[in-house]
């Protein structure tokens, strides 16, 4: 018996059934059929043949009214646009991806469907054909004459590649619509001829791409295949004849956003973004849309990274995790340090002979060791276990405007090696990224005697916000301008052979505390980072709360909008309190206070205050009390927001002199000011990591991904959501 449609939609199909028309017949066939009938009574009532049943039927279960709406497809169409069916089956929902679906959907024999996937699984069709199956999507110039697709292949790696975060239904919708509008536009759009300038365009892509093949795709031309202009670097392709040029796009957005995870939503959007504004400006120059550098994944010789390349070769294959079971059992031995088999037990709900069986299968590869043994009042000796600190090892860079740190930890969290530099905030972003990379390789020469191949399990990168971690994009970093859109995650894989995570500061810092902190950071928290901006890391129902862009926590609006600082436009102010170093000057000087008065602003002129306020000046107390109030008075709004009962507070300027300031000031106002103030006591303590909390978290969210029990899959063991797909 089939489904019995929603009121709202049953109304509908009685509304259509009353009329004449196709849609009264194909209301008639799904009423009947939600009443029980069989496809050949209907097929009898109503007249018609059992196929026709059996089509409106499915068309009914596939897309509901709006399935019914469409027009019917009798018999195979005079043309099959390949692209729209790779772009079904790989956007469209899970039961309608299969060929059969597609097939149905769009009038098709499952051959033909099938076929199609097959074709496409060697890569985009092409004249001439792409060298390569794996295709980037680059950039796109538009003018009066053409519409160019520039797209970057390059031999695939071995292995299995990485999943990409395939784009959305909105994106492919705003991409229509922007689409539709430079359509509409093109007839004034100004002629590529002027001064060159789809020559330019790909000679600026060539520069920004230089470890990629580039391919300009023509999909639309005014002269049919005329060969434009360009340099040689560059080879010249148009689509198939049989294939629109907007199915076309579609199709290689959606190759690209699910094979490559750098090619997120938020590219396709800023396309998006880029053709519909310049649909509605008056013609200028043409459309020239570029997106920022892919990693190459090219092998480099520089010396500091030999080191590195050596330690990460080789993988952590003692280190995988065979079950959730055995990730609850690592966590249950983390938070208690020491711990018996039979409290184990107890404490997760397993049976004894799970805990034994897993407990011998992790002291085997050296993950748990043994303690001696416990004297028991009855039966045998109790022998408990505990985490082995060097079985595993990560490292964690923290880029900051003011210093670059990198860590290595092991499994207990305890620093191995310890390096940082200072950074010159308008450097190069390659010579930025140089530096990195060439600190990650020196920390870890450090460590070279306590870290071993088959234990070293990735690095962890902290960045201030906000960032794009599907892409790993530094977006737009304060005092950072030249950073804006920089793919680094990407760019530093191409050193890194080993896996890498990329984490916001504050959330790093927040996977640093759970970690390090074992059961005393066994709740629910808040962590306040109190760095060159002030952020928060949020820790909740036992994990690292994101948000739906990686970017939940950030603290300095929330402190605007709860002291109704707001700019003449309404947007939150961007306040100087939120930088402790700045705001802590201002304040001081407010107050009459001459430390720090030679470099305000500065790291120096911090430490500086707040050693005279830890002395006793009353103006330096003075300025202190309002930063820290200030910054209160935000945590107010965490409080009240998450029903929480725990803020820890870290970071390089929560220092041993401002600390003791920092607690009393905020730990009153959580627990003064919040609406529940009455059913609960806030704790507000300090961070269990030191100065280099950040590095120190970034480390620790590779031990938080590998071993932090979840019912979805190991961040670090992903595959590719293509893989079959077309097969």
């Amino acid at each position: 018996m089939a489904e019995r449609p929603p009121s709202d939609a049953a109304a509908t199909l009685r509304e259509w059934a009353a009329q004449n028309g196709p849609l009264a017949l194909r209301a008639r066939i799904v009423l009947l059929a939600a009443d029980g009938m069989r496809d050949a009574t209907i097929a009898r009532r109503l007249g018609v043949s059992r196929q026709t049943v059996g089509t409106w039927r499915h068309r009914w279960a596939d897309g509901g009214l709006e399935g019914l709406r469409g027009t019917a497809r009798p018999g195979r169409p005079a043309t099959v646009d390949d692209a729209e069916v790779i772009t079904r089956t790989l956007l469209g929902p899970g039961s309608r991806t299969a060929s059969r679906a597609i097939a149905r959907e769009l009038g098709l024999s499952h051959a033909t469907v099938a076929g199609i996937r097959r074709r496409w699984a060697d890569g985009p069709p092409a004249e001439p054909p792409l060298p390569e199956p794996d295709v980037w999507v680059i950039g796109l110039h538009a003018d009066a004459e053409r519409t160019v697709l520039l797209t970057g292949t390059r031999p695939e790696p071995a292995g299995t590649p990485p999943a990409g975060g395939a784009v959305g239904a909105d994106v492919l919708t705003e991409l229509d619509r922007a689409c539709d509008a430079l359509a509409a536009a093109r007839e004034g759009l100004p002629a590529s001829g002027r001064a060159g300038a789809l020559t330019a365009f790909l000679t600026k892509a060539r520069r920004r791409h230089p470890h990629i093949a580039l391919h300009a795709i023509t999909l639309w031309s005014a002269a049919e295949h005329a060969s434009p202009p360009g340099p040689a670097e560059v080879t010249f392709h148009h689509i198939p004849a049989a294939t629109h040029w907007r199915s076309y796009l579609r199709a290689l957005v959606a190759l690209d956003s699910t094979r490559h995870p750098e090619s997120s939503r938020r590219v396709y959007l800023d396309l998006a973004g880029a053709i519909g504004r310049y649909a509605q400006e008056p013609p200028g120059e043409p459309l020239q849309w570029l997106r920022e550098s892919v990693a190459s994944h090219a092998p480099s010789g520089e010396e500091p990274e030999e080191a590195l390349r050596r330690e990460t070769a080789g993988g952590a294959n003692h280190i995988d995790l065979g079950s959730f079971n055995e990730c609850v059992v690592i966590e249950s031995v983390r938070l208690a340090g020491t711990i018996t088999r039979g409290e184990i037990a107890h404490r997760t709900g397993l049976t004894q002979q799970s805990v034994s069986r897993i407990s011998r299968s992790l002291l085997g590869r050296g993950i748990l060791v043994e303690d001696a043994q416990l004297r028991a009042t009855s039966g045998k000796p109790r022998t408990p276990v505990r985490l082995r600190g060097g079985a595993a090892h990560a490292v964690g860079i923290h880029i900051d405007p003011e210093l670059f740190t990198a860590v290595v930890i092991d499994l207990d969290g305890a620093p191995v090696a310890v390096r940082s530099q200072p950074v010159r905030p308008t450097a190069d972003p390659e010579v930025l990224v140089k530096q990195v990379v060439q600190l990650g390789g020196e920390v870890l020469a450090d460590a070279r005697g306590s870290v071993h191949e088959d234990g070293f399990l990735g690095i962890g990168v902290a960045v201030p916000g906000p960032v794009d971690i599907a892409s790993g994009t530094v977006l737009d970093p304060p005092l950072m301008s030249v950073w804006t859109d920089l793919p680094l995650l990407y760019l530093l894989k191409d050193h890194f052979q080993c896996p890498l995570i990329m984490e916001k500061d504050a959330a790093a810092a927040a996977a640093g505390e759970r970690w390090i902190g074992r059961d005393r950071r066994a709740r629910d928290f808040v962590y306040l980072y109190l760095g060159t901006g002030v952020g928060s890391g949020l820790y909740l129902n036992g994990d690292l709360y994101r948000g739906i862009s990686a970017n939940a926590g950030e603290f300095g609006q929330l402190c605007a909008v709860a002291l109704g600082r707001t700019e003449p436009a309404g947007r939150p102010e961007i306040l100087p309190e939120c930088n402790p170093p700045v705001g802590l000057s201002q304040l001081a000087a407010e107050h009459g206070c001459a430390a720090g008065a030679e470099r305000p602003g500065s790291p120096a002129a911090y430490r500086a205050i707040t050693e005279a306020a830890d002395a006793g000046d009353p103006a330096a107390g003075a300025a202190l009390r309002d930063l820290a109030r200030a910054i209160g008075q935000g945590t107010v709004g965490l409080v009240d927001l998450l029903d929480i009962d725990l803020v820890v507070l870290g970071g390089p300027f929560f220092t041993d002199e401002s600390a003791p300031h920092y607690l009393t000031h905020i730990g009153e106002m959580v627990n003064e000011f919040p609406t529940a103030r009455r059913l609960r006591h806030v704790d507000v303590e300090a961070s269990v990591l030191g100065p280099e909390a950040a590095a120190v978290g970034a480390a620790s969210t590779i031990f938080h991904a590998t071993f932090t029990p979840r019912l979805r899959g190991n961040a670090l063991r992903r595959s590719s959501p293509t893989s079959g797909r077309f097969l």
